[in-house]
Formats: C-alpha cells, structure tokens, sequence
C-alpha cells in the first residue's frame, strides 16, 4: 500500500538538522593560534626587557617560557634577556618555602601572601611541581591551590615541573628570579616538591629558609634525618587550630630542644620556632615580623650580600656542570657508542666504569681532520 502522502524534504523523520549556532570565543585569537608555536622572532630581547621594566605580566610568562626552553636556538635570546635584566634585579627578598606533602605550604603561602600584596608589596610564587619519572609529566596545579593569589593583580604565580633536578627545583629557577625582580616583585616565594630530596639547591638560592612541619605526623624525626632543620631560619608548625592547638605547641617545644643541638648557623641567626594557622590567620603577624629582623639583622652584619655573592658563584658552577652533561650527551660520538655500550653493561659483558670511560675517552679524543 502506497503513502498517499509522501514525506517531503522539510518533515521527513531523518532530515539532517541544522547545528546550534557556536558562539563566539571569548578570546577570538586563541582558535586563530591554534596549532602554531611561539617562534623566536615573534617577539625581540628589547620587547620582552622594557615590558618587564613596565611591570608586564605578559612579558614576564613570555621571558620564563624562554628560559625554560630547550630549544638551542632559543638560548641566545634568553641568555641575552637574563643579561639585561642584571642591573634590574637583587632588590627582592627571596624566600624558600619547603616542607613534606600535606604540611600546609600552599594554603600559608596564600593566606600570607595575601596579606602581604594588601599592604602594597608585590609577591612572585614560583611552585614547582614533581614530575613523574614515568610519563615525564607534571600537574601544575599550583594555582588552584591558591585561588586567590591567582587573580590578585600584586600577585604573580608561576608553576613549574621539576624536571628532575636535584631539590625538586626547576633548572630554571634562578633566572626565573631575576627576571621577577626585573619586573618589579620585592617578593619572591618558592615552594619545593617537599618529597624528600634535598632542599640544598633550593636553600642556596633564597635569603631566608622556612620550614614547615606538622604536629604528630613523624616530622620531628624525619625532619632531623634529612637535614632540613639544620638549614631552617625558622621551623613553622602548621595547622595550628581547633584541637590541634596542643599538639602543635608540644611539637614547638620539642623542635626549640632540637635546635639547641645543631651549631651556630654562618649568619650568627638563631632560627625561632613558630606555630601558626593559614585558616585562622593565628600566627601569620609574628611569621612576617621574623623574617623581616632576619633581613634587618642580616643586611646590618654583612652577610646578607656575603650570601648573595657566594650563591652567584654556585649558580655558575652548577650551569657549568649543566652545560656539561648535555654537551656530553649531545657528542656525535657518545651518541654514536651509547646504545652499545649500554647494552653491554646491561648484559654484564662490561662494567659501567669500563663503559663511562670509553665514552669519555669518545667525548675527549681531538676530532681527526
């Protein structure tokens, strides 16, 4: 039996509907971009160096995404923006933040350093992340750890993936500084991975060592073994509210006990224990006001620009080191030999000294012309 009356084109059941409308981007130049990498022309040395004169948090992203750069053609330019950037820089107070996972460093790094862009300083927070040994990768989350700071205009947040470098510090974490001074931050906070690596890249970097511990969780002891108290300007007790109250001032005692062990550290300081609370903001006062007589005492006995002067010279010597082992790794030859001599060590056919000193012998040898 034949349809007396056929579907025509505008109700038949399949017809293809028109799409919603997609709205407008709200930034119309990100699909625009899509798919295109920063080039090194896109922007000049003498670009990114006066929009960091203006304070430009656009050209400060865009100096640090240089410098992180793996790129061998983007060494020269950032080597040059660090340059110029020098007589700029060393007017900030630099503070390392470290402490084991869960120890509060996002939470009092927020709660402090909000209070701290209210009273018109400018603070940088350069988080670094662990990245996985795995995938390589990294979470950055850090921002959204501290949403506040986030969109606070005194405030400028950079995370940044380890990488694996000693300290769970970026590679680049010290131009990254300069340039932040550059760009007129009197601040800079850095927060360490606080997994257990040594925080002695870290420490060698900043003016003033704070470390964060919590009460009752095992931290008097592991605080000990690795070394962190013994580099500390003041250990913090954190989460030092509600019914935690007591269990945080038995945690002070006992770290001002511990402390009394250690030697007089080189900047004559005798590092306080503090208690305080980011929730309540109970504690945050008597913090700000420490680091601030350690400055003060530090700049009056010399040794403030005594320890600048000798960081400096780590910074080199470690970028020496840097340099090395890529250039090491990068020679045609050591490349060329590297898989064998690999598989060799793997299947006991040649010890790993044997192996490093054919590859160095690679590395050295005076090429034949």
């Amino acid at each position: 039996m034949t349809n007396p009356h056929p579907p025509s084109e505008t109700n038949k059941a399949l017809r293809v509907q028109e799409g919603v409308p997609e709205p407008p981007s709200i930034n119309p130049g990100l699909r625009a971009g899509r798919g295109r990498t920063w080039s090194v022309e896109a922007i000049s040395v003498e670009a990114i160096v006066e929009g960091l004169r203006t304070g430009s948090r656009v050209a400060l992203a865009r100096a640090i995404t240089l410098i992180e750069s793996t790129r061998p053609e983007h060494r020269a330019q950032a080597r040059a923006v660090v340059e110029q950037c020098l007589p700029l820089a060393g007017r900030s107070l630099r503070i390392g933040i470290t402490g084991a996972p869960g120890a509060g460093k996002s939470t009092l790094i927020e709660a402090l350093g909000t209070r701290l862009t209210a009273a018109g300083h400018r603070l940088a927070v350069l988080a670094i992340d662990p990245t996985s040994e795995r995938s390589k990768g990294s979470i950055l989350g850090d921002k959204t750890r501290m949403p506040r700071l986030a969109t606070d205009e005194n405030a400028f947040i950079r995370p940044s993936p380890a990488g694996g470098s000693l300290g769970g510090v970026a590679r680049t974490t010290r131009e990254t500084i300069l340039l932040c001074e550059a760009a007129g931050y009197d601040l800079i906070f850095i927060e360490t991975v606080g997994v257990g690596q040594s925080e002695t890249t870290v420490h060698s970097m900043v003016d003033f060592f704070l470390v964060l511990v919590l009460a009752g969780a095992g931290d008097e002891l592991q605080g000990l073994k690795r070394g962190l108290i013994e580099m500390a300007d003041a250990v913090v007790v954190t989460k030092a509210d509600g019914d935690n109250v007591r269990a945080a001032r038995l945690a002070q005692g006992q770290y001002q006990s511990a402390l009394r062990l250690f030697p007089p550290l080189p900047s004559g300081w005798k590092p306080p224990v503090l208690t305080c609370s980011a929730r309540t903001g109970e504690g945050l006062e008597a913090l700000w006001q420490t680091i601030q007589t350690y400055r003060e005492q530090a700049i009056a006995s010399g040794y403030f620009e005594e320890n600048r002067r000798r960081q400096a010279r780590e910074w080199m010597l470690q970028t020496i080191e840097y340099r090395l082992r890529e250039h090491f790794f990068n020679h045609p030859g050591v490349r060329a030999a590297l898989a064998g001599l690999e598989a060799e060590v793997l299947e006991g056919r040649t010890s790993p000294f044997t192996a490093a000193e054919k590859l160095l012998a690679l590395y050295t040898a005076r090429e034949t012309p």
